[in-house]
């Protein structure tokens, strides 16, 4: 006769599943990417995804739609930062996406810094500036999205002692991989970040041109390129993931960079499903081929 499973077992799986959720509801291409990593490390992937997607949609409209006012949202978020910082000391809370990513961060070594960055950078599109200078460009994408490169590392890690100036390397290559993720999104999400949300990420506030488009590809190509470099030092287990999102990335890239600044700025850009479906096989024919 089989054990039966305690009800914290029960909870935790109801919580992980709950997160798992998320990212097929939002991410087609993140869902794509995490289902060439193992189990263990696609849940945790999953369980972070969840966490900060759902800061995100705090802070980019969802709970403005729901009525709440400016002051609302604000408190919302603080509401919502307070639940993981207490759930990463606690190791339990009743929310259950809140719930999984705990359990995650606590054995694999994400920390509570990790979450502050994260946190202040989705607390600054509260109240963001008609134009970002380069320090506080460089600020909020490293809590927004460097940040969430080095707690993959963490993830990917786990439990994978790495030589110390490897872990240095691959800590370099994933905030440049998170770097090249966000800047790609500020094209392609230009529309909506200016003419719903306020915000201004690539310049002075004036329309899009080509020259700054080709400026932020060009950025973005050499941030892949050396994210891409490091791929050979993480485990086994976690390249085919790593590329796969990095390959997503680069065809949006290379989509963007033919498509005029005009364009841009009145509709988003994507990959379609029939091409995002070719990158599983070539990821895992570019992890084959690696060698550390």
């Amino acid at each position: 006769m089989s054990e039966r499973r305690t009800p914290m077992a029960d909870y935790d799986a109801m919580s992980t599943s709950t997160a798992g959720r998320v990212m097929e509801t939002y991410s087609t291409s993140f869902s794509l990417a995490s289902r060439l990593l193992d189990a263990r490390t696609r849940t945790d992937i999953r369980n972070l995804y969840a966490v900060v997607r759902i800061a995100d949609e705090i802070v980019d409209g969802t709970a403005s739609d729901a009525g709440l006012t400016d002051t609302g949202v604000r408190e919302e978020l603080d509401a919502f930062e307070y639940q993981v910082m207490r759930a990463l000391g606690s190791g339990f809370s009743t929310n259950p996406p809140v719930h999984a990513f705990a359990g995650t961060a606590r054995r694999t070594g994400i920390t509570a810094e990790h979450m502050t960055a994260f946190f202040s950078s989705m607390r600054r599109d509260l109240s963001p500036s008609p134009v970002y200078d380069d320090a506080e460009l460089a600020a909020y994408i490293y809590g927004s999205a460097e940040v969430i490169g080095l707690m993959c590392l963490c993830i990917f890690t786990a439990g994978h002692g790495l030589p110390e100036g490897d872990l240095d390397r691959c800590a370099t290559g994933a905030r440049r991989l998170g770097a090249a993720f966000q800047k790609i999104n500020f094209l392609r999400d230009l529309h909506e970040d200016t003419a719903e949300l306020g915000r201004s990420y690539l310049g002075d506030g004036d329309p899009l041109t080509d020259r700054r488009r080709d400026e932020v590809i060009a950025d973005v190509r050499a941030d892949l390129d050396a994210a891409l470099e490091t791929v050979p030092l993480l485990p086994v287990r976690a390249r085919a993931g790593v590329i796969a999102a990095a390959l997503l990335y680069r065809e949006l890239t290379d989509r963007l960079a033919v498509t005029p600044a005009s364009v841009i700025m009145r509709h988003r850009v994507s990959v379609p499903a029939r091409v995002k479906a070719t990158i599983p096989a070539r990821a895992l024919l570019t992890a084959a081929r690696m060698r550390p």
